[in-house]
């Protein structure tokens, strides 16, 4: 690495350090955690050849680095909310030769987020439905996300949408970006996939969140005769409506993810569904998915775990969260207040997720 290589972030870290900010001031100053600032420190020393703050502040006024540009205050910047961080995609093979499409944003420590049905790694930053969600996983971290197969910008036209395949779609990602330890971030669907990641590569994952997710899938729970029936009438309404131009049978999927969702959000997810896969990948995805079970995976978890869930969650059910929680050993579970499944940004659960996120993503130990 080289000096001439720091990136703004760092800049500020450094001007801090020569001013005496304590990692914890850092932190507060620049609304990070300090686990962060200590991993900025870190690359700070490493760009600068050297093993210490002290160093790092001797080396950086020896460079010019910490010198005031021309008409420039020499008070601290004001802290304000950062742009919309630069998202570069890229593409990657999973094992049997499918192109995963993947996109790395922001700037800090990593943090990968599993691919969840419906996903299209442009669309989604523009998107009301998932634009908060974007942004709070990438305030802190360089955020690493895929479109599944089958969705997004990866190849539609796959023979294979099994549970297996996206798990290896996951391990194909990480190795791409070149990732050796990372925390790892699951939405629903998402989360067992996450699940079997940590249990077969723990030296990798360093923190398992898992949001709204569980451990068995529709098919795998116990159901009366009327919900097997209505297990099928959701298959076949993806089979039959979900490509047409009437919206009428997507808002019906689009109701089970966020009841609460405004006019501008139901457009925003019939579009989000439109654009992201077909009707018939739609419909094998949703298969596969009430089909999954890691009830033997999730006892063999061994990193640190936070399960969040909505108490009233219309997508997955809040006890399947809670048994999600139950089997992976010593997990911290956090139930919200929420009928959505997808969280606006609005109620105040949003703002519960956050804090818990937060915490647990700055705490030592997990």
């Amino acid at each position: 690495m080289s000096h001439d290589q720091l990136t703004e972030r760092e800049h500020e870290i450094l001007k801090r350090l020569s001013d005496g900010f304590s990692d914890q001031q850092i932190a507060a100053d620049l609304f990070l955690s300090p686990n962060t600032v200590r991993w900025y420190n870190r690359q700070i020393y490493s760009k600068l050849g050297v093993s210490s703050r002290a160093q790092a502040v001797v080396q950086g006024k020896a460079l010019g680095l910490l010198e005031p540009a021309p008409g420039a205050s020499s008070q601290l910047p004001q802290s304000a909310a950062p742009p919309k961080p630069e998202q570069r995609v890229h593409f990657t093979s999973s094992s049997d030769g499918t192109r995963i499409a993947f996109s790395v944003a922001g700037n800090g420590p990593p943090l990968v987020k599993t691919a969840t049905f419906m996903s299209h790694l442009e669309y989604d930053w523009e998107s009301p439905v998932w634009a908060h969600w974007l942004e709070e996983l990438n305030r802190e971290h360089t955020l690493i996300r895929y479109d599944e197969r089958g969705n997004g910008l990866s190849d539609w036209d796959v023979e294979d949408l099994s549970f297996e395949a996206w798990v290896r779609d996951l391990e194909a990602v990480v190795d791409a970006v070149g990732l050796r330890q990372f925390p790892l971030f699951a939405m629903s669907q998402g989360g067992p996939v996450a699940v079997a990641y940590a249990v077969r590569h723990p030296e990798r994952v360093s923190r398992l969140i898992l949001y709204g997710a569980y451990a068995r899938g529709w098919l795998n729970r116990d159901l009366s005769a009327e919900q097997i029936e209505e297990e099928k009438l959701v298959i076949s309404l993806m089979r039959v409506g979900w490509g047409k131009d009437n919206p009428a049978f997507r808002q019906v999927f689009a109701m089970q993810l966020r009841p609460d969702a405004t006019i501008e959000e139901l457009r925003a997810f019939d579009e989000q569904m439109r654009i992201s896969t077909s009707a018939e990948n739609a419909a094998r995805l949703e298969s596969e998915m009430h089909r999954t079970d890691i009830r033997a995976l999730a006892p063999l978890v061994k990193v640190p775990t936070l399960v969040i869930h909505p108490r009233q969650d219309a997508g997955v059910p809040f006890e399947e969260g809670r048994l999600l929680a139950s089997l992976i050993p010593n997990a911290q579970f956090v139930a919200l207040e929420s009928r959505n499944h997808l969280l606006t940004q609005e109620e105040p659960a949003w703002q519960k997720f956050v804090a818990a996120f937060r915490s647990f993503m700055s705490s030592e130990d997990g």
